[in-house]
């Protein structure tokens, strides 16, 4: 798809992505709405060109005739909760986890999930050859929504081990980067009973305490967070808060695999399906093998993973988890959707009986490094893509090409592959060794730099 990448539409604002560009889309994919609802919901994380551009994607909508439901400032799984509810539609203006210049827009369907890829190609195709807009008499109008946020926590609430959690009188650390959670995840801690502290937790679409993407390199104030205050675990999201990523009680980051492995071992059980992407860590592959599960894999993003899910449990297949490394999980009976908040309460009732290093210690074991080379121009990206075909075919093993190229070695793999969201390569690598995985990540990295 050339507008939509793996997780929607993203730009440097006032750029790469205009005012003007987010109305035709917000036009072409309110033509498609439109087919079967009158209404959308529009929801916009913090960032400081939020507002400007989610003005524009209401004008997109109304000017095909939907009547748009805005939100305000709201985590994405609230639009998507609140979409499921109201049965519309929606529209979240978000770069998520990317720095305060860019933004974006995510789409999703009346059920809370996101669009699959035949839906996008459509709102593409109009995007392209152009959509019908209505005359002044039918044109849409906004309706500004209060308490999307508050219905939100209210079924998280539900929807977890309340119960157990609140008998663990945990205290959490927790880091919303500034964002859209700030305003729902540290209430809703309190309300399952744990003693909450936080980092990073006023709303700033400048995102001054650190970078909105939850990885180690922004996280150092919430790891010092942990071990000053000797707090049960810590929990860091981006700038949507679908994504959730865990530090231990010793102040030391989790791997998103291991959380994924943890999270997938009480899920799973034999004649399962889980689904993950290309850069799936060994970790979840020994999970699935040890219950007698199936794993689907995918490209790299949550459209891809969404639409795996829909196809499979549309053939009668039981998807109970799936998710990538990044904190991006998805339980499939709660909603088919990332949830940075619900991944982090599940993780929480694991912690009822032992710490979050005790519950990780039987997914360690393998040392996962990456890398990203930017690129500025489309004739470095082909030149840097051939170089990783090329490396890629010189290798003794064959290549899996369902995005990128992985080399499996059996004891470790490397990755290299565009990103679907920024001007980069990303290179992955895993080994039981730490030097193993750092020699196949040098090894791919010098050939795509000598190009």
């Amino acid at each position: 798809m050339e507008e939509f990448g793996s997780s929607g539409v993203r730009g440097v604002a006032l750029e790469t992505l205009t005012p003007e560009y987010a109305l035709d889309l917000a036009g072409a994919a309110g033509s498609v709405f439109a087919e079967n609802h009158d209404r959308a919901a529009l929801g916009r994380d913090t960032r400081e060109t939020g507002g400007m551009f989610a003005d524009a994607v209401a004008s997109g909508l109304a000017s095909v005739g939907c009547r748009v439901d805005r939100l305000g400032v709201v985590p994405t799984p609230s639009l998507q909760a609140y979409c499921e509810r109201e049965g519309v539609p929606g529209v979240m203006v978000t770069a998520s986890h990317n720095p305060p210049e860019f933004n974006g827009i995510k789409l999703c369907g009346s059920s809370g999930v996101e669009l699959t890829r035949d839906v996008l190609e459509e709102i593409e195709r109009r995007f392209h050859d152009g959509y019908d807009t209505v005359d002044w008499q039918k044109s849409g109008h906004s309706n500004h929504v209060d308490g999307a946020n508050r219905a939100y926590r209210e079924e998280l609430l539900a929807a977890v081990d309340r119960d157990r959690i609140a008998d663990a009188n945990l205290t959490v650390a927790l880091d919303p980067a500034h964002g859209a959670g700030a305003l729902t995840n540290p209430q809703l801690f309190r309300e399952l009973g744990c003693r909450v502290l936080t980092v990073n937790g006023q709303p700033d679409g400048r995102f001054p305490g650190r970078d909105p993407e939850p990885v180690k390199e922004h996280l150092g104030d919430l790891e010092a967070l942990v071990a000053a205050s000797e707090a049960d675990v810590g929990i860091a999201h981006d700038g949507d808060a679908d994504r959730a990523m865990i530090v231990d009680e010793t102040g030391t980051l989790v791997e998103g695999d291991a959380v994924l492995a943890a999270l997938a071992a009480t899920q799973l059980e034999a004649g399962d399906t889980v689904v993950s992407a290309v850069n799936c860590s060994q970790r979840l592959v020994d999970v699935v093998d040890e219950v007698g599960a199936g794993l689907h894999l995918t490209p790299i993003g949550s459209t891809y993973l969404i639409t795996a899910i829909t196809k499979l449990q549309g053939r009668g297949e039981r998807v109970p988890i799936a998710g990538e490394g990044n904190g991006g999980i998805m339980f499939p009976d709660y909603r088919v959707a990332r949830d940075g908040a619900y991944t982090a309460a599940k993780f929480c009732e694991l912690l009822a009986d032992q710490p979050a290093s005790v519950v990780l210690e039987p997914y360690g074991g393998y040392h996962q490094t990456r890398t990203n080379l930017e690129y500025e121009t489309d004739a470095e990206r082909t030149a840097m893509v051939d170089a990783i075909e090329q490396y890629a075919a010189a290798a003794d093993i064959e290549a899996d090409t369902i995005d990128g190229y992985r080399l499996d070695y059996g004891d470790a793999w490397v990755l290299a592959r565009p990103s679907g969201t920024e001007p980069m390569i990303r290179v992955y690598a895993e080994a039981r060794e730490q030097e193993r995985a750092e020699s196949l990540l040098d090894g791919m990295v010098e050939a795509i730099e000598q190009a």
